[in-house]
C-alpha cells in the first residue's frame, strides 16, 4: 500500500498573482484544502518538502498528512497540480481533505512482471497502458498495480478483467480495455510471409500438374 506523507501547511491570507509570485520566489507553492464537510483553506507548503514528497513517490497520487496551523493535523489526497509550462515547477496544488471511509479516485502506475512465455517464443511485449484509475479507500491505496505478463503466448492480451486486483481496489475501466500484447516482431512476420508465398507456389504448381510425370506425355 501506498506511504502517508508528512508535509506542514501554513495558513495564507495573502492573495493576488503578485502576491502569490511573491509566495513561490519566498520557497513556497500555494495550495487549498477542501472538502470533508469543511470551508475551503488556503494554505502553503514547502516547495523543497513537496518536492521531495513526490520524488519518494509512485505517482502524484499520494496520500498526505497535513500539518495545519494550531496543531491539527488533516488526512488529505494529493488531487491536482498547476505546473509552469516553460520550467516545469509545482505553481499550485488542490488537496482533499479525506478520512478513513472516503472513497478517493487515483490514477496509478502499471507495472508488467514476469518474462511472457510469447517472448521467449520469438514475440515482443507491447505495454499499451503505463497508467490506471482506480477507486479505493485511503488504506487500500497502492503504489503501484502489477500485471502479470508470464502466461502471454504471442498473438495474446493482458486485459484490464484479466488481471488480478488488490482487495478494495477497483478499476474505472471495462474488463475488455487491452493493457499488454505478445506481438509477432517484424522478422516473424517476414518469415511467416516467406513460407506461405512458398506453400502457394507448391499449391499452383500442383493444380497445373507442371513436373508431374504425366504432363506432356
Amino acid at each position: 500500500m501506498a506511504k502517508t506523507h508528512s508535509l506542514k501547511a501554513e495558513d495564507r491570507k495573502r492573495t493576488g498573482s503578485g502576491v502569490l509570485k511573491r509566495m513561490r520566489r519566498e520557497g513556497f507553492i500555494p495550495s487549498v484544502v477542501y472538502g470533508g464537510g469543511s470551508e475551503n483553506r488556503n494554505v502553503k507548503v514547502s516547495a523543497k518538502g513537496f518536492r521531495e514528497m513526490l520524488s519518494a513517490s509512485a505517482s502524484t497520487n499520494v496520500l498526505v498528512d497535513l500539518e495545519l496551523d494550531g496543531g491539527s493535523n488533516q488526512l488529505a489526497f494529493l488531487k491536482d497540480l498547476q505546473h509552469d509550462p516553460l520550467s516545469g515547477n509545482v505553481l499550485h496544488a488542490d488537496f482533499i481533505a479525506v478520512d478513513d471511509k472516503t472513497e478517493i479516485t487515483a490514477q496509478i502506475p502499471v507495472s508488467l512482471v514476469g518474462e511472457a512465455l510469447g517472448v521467449k517464443l520469438g514475440g515482443q511485449l507491447e505495454q499499451m497502458i503505463y497508467s490506471l484509475e482506480i477507486k479505493c479507500l485511503p488504506k487500500d491505496l497502492p503504489e503501484t498495480i502489477e500485471g502479470d505478463s508470464s502466461e502471454l503466448d504471442v498473438g495474446e492480451v493482458l486485459s484490464v478483467g484479466g488481471m488480478k486486483w488488490p482487495e478494495g481496489v477497483s478499476p474505472t475501466l471495462g474488463e475488455d480495455v487491452v493493457v499488454a500484447l505478445v506481438a509477432k516482431t517484424r522478422v516473424a512476420l517476414s518469415e511467416e510471409a516467406t513460407g506461405e508465398e512458398a506453400e502457394g507456389s507448391d499449391a499452383e504448381v500442383a493444380a497445373d500438374g507442371s513436373g508431374s510425370e504425366e504432363s506432356g506425355g
